[in-house]
């Protein structure tokens, strides 16, 4: 019985995670010739018969289609880039993410040469050089007043005439590309063209909300800080602080209203941190080629420790018990451990989203509130626990003193 319930409970809380999920906005056409692309001009007076304003990430494409042989020479421009950034263009006839994608590279390397190359994006997305399914010439890559531009010559056939591309930009570290921003602008800067035609859609700027994929990150992220961040730490400070008040009872209940008020809230967090778990594990399915192994791993870990943990409240030894001592001290480290693991973890998510100060700062906050209220409560609670030890030690001296006088005065008596 103990397992079905340990079973009926997981199976509750993922239900959590079943929630449809919103739609991504739909792609809406471009604007045409009024767009601020046929203003701008290149460096070298380069001239494009088409070209279109990205709606993403403040970017411009420009081709020129040759039938004939089926080529384009393209250029993708993109103003206000730190020479510390790299950018990229691609196309993915699978689908409308990085993913999977042939892909343009550019950067500006620490000697101020700009450097251009292919790689195909698939699996972890490494943006190492590689060839790629189409023939790409004459690449290559400048910077000039702060705008990067990447230019090629693209070997097209008929499946890529008309097809999905992909732009996306992101930091470099260590003479490499590192993971892009997850802001709603990288997750949507994607659309399709047509090379023959000159159509292009692109994701909707405006009115088109949160996609799925943020709402699920979004979600993600407050069901684990709720959870795992803070419902636990909470719990963990109602079992330590509140036994003190050991005849303090809720709703008539046969425990104290400490045990009650721990095993709620841990419950609760627990239920948050699967449905958080589970949401992320979705994430993971719709975001093919990006793999956070750090924070996935510690998420795994924390998952399996907290059903261990769960399983205490089941299977308890009575007070009295000679292995209720070992089972105290697995439940108190694994209690812990769950709550630095947490932490741990969810600062790890902050940093993968390469922002989010506010919500940084707030969480870290509230962390620190808990460990003052903590560190308040522990101060509170030895100086009740040494009072009512004086206590309890002055009425036992009493009690045997005024003993003592009742068996004096009876032998007196007798």
């Amino acid at each position: 019985m103990r397992i079905f319930s340990v079973a009926a409970l997981l199976l509750a809380c993922t239900l959590l995670i079943t929630l449809p999920s919103p739609s991504a906005p739909s792609p809406s056409p471009s604007p045409s010739p009024t767009q601020a692309c046929h203003s701008l001009k290149f460096p070298h007076n380069q001239a494009y018969a088409t070209c279109n304003d990205l709606l993403r990430l403040n970017s411009y494409l420009y081709w020129n289609y040759y039938p004939v042989n089926q080529t384009a020479d393209i250029a993708f421009r993109k103003p206000k880039t730190p020479t510390s950034n790299w950018i990229t263009w691609a196309l993915n006839p699978g689908g409308q993410m990085m993913a999977g994608s042939q892909a343009l590279v550019a950067y500006q390397d620490p000697n101020g040469n700009m450097v251009a190359y292919t790689t195909p994006v698939s699996g972890s997305p490494t943006m190492k050089p590689g060839n790629l399914s189409f023939g790409v010439t004459n690449l290559r890559a400048e910077y000039s007043g702060g705008e990067m531009i990447i230019y090629a010559t693209l070997q097209l056939d008929s499946t890529l005439l008309s097809t999905n591309h992909v732009w996306q930009e992101g930091p470099m570290r260590g003479g490499s590309p590192r993971m892009h921003d997850l802001s709603e602008d990288n997750m949507l800067s994607f659309g399709t063209l047509n090379f023959a035609s000159g159509t292009v859609t692109s994701s909707s700027s405006t009115g088109g909300g949160i996609s799925s994929k943020a709402l699920l990150k979004n979600v993600h992220g407050i069901l684990n800080a709720i959870g795992w961040g803070i419902l636990m730490p909470i719990g963990a400070i109602l079992a330590r602080y509140l036994k003190v008040f050991k005849s303090v009872k809720l709703f008539n209940s046969v425990h104290p209203a400490w045990y009650d008020l721990h095993r709620a809230c841990q419950i609760i967090a627990f239920c948050l941190g699967v449905a958080g778990w589970g949401i992320g594990i979705k994430l993971g399915s719709v975001s093919r080629g990006i793999n956070f192994s750090k924070h996935k791993n510690i998420g795994i870990a924390l998952l399996v420790i907290a059903a261990v943990q769960v399983s205490a409240l089941i299977r308890k030894p009575n007070p009295n018990h000679k292995y209720r001592i070992y089972w105290t001290i697995y439940h108190h480290s694994l209690g812990y451990a769950i709550i630095v693991l947490s932490i741990l973890n969810i600062f790890q998510g902050f940093k993968i989203t390469n922002g989010h100060n506010y919500w940084k700062r707030t969480y870290a906050g509230i962390i620190i509130a808990l460990g003052a209220v903590a560190l308040l409560l522990e101060i509170f609670t030895w100086l009740v626990v040494i009072r009512r030890k004086k206590f309890e030690a002055t009425n036992t001296q009493e009690i045997g003193a005024n003993g003592g006088h009742e068996v004096n005065d009876a032998s007196t008596n007798v």
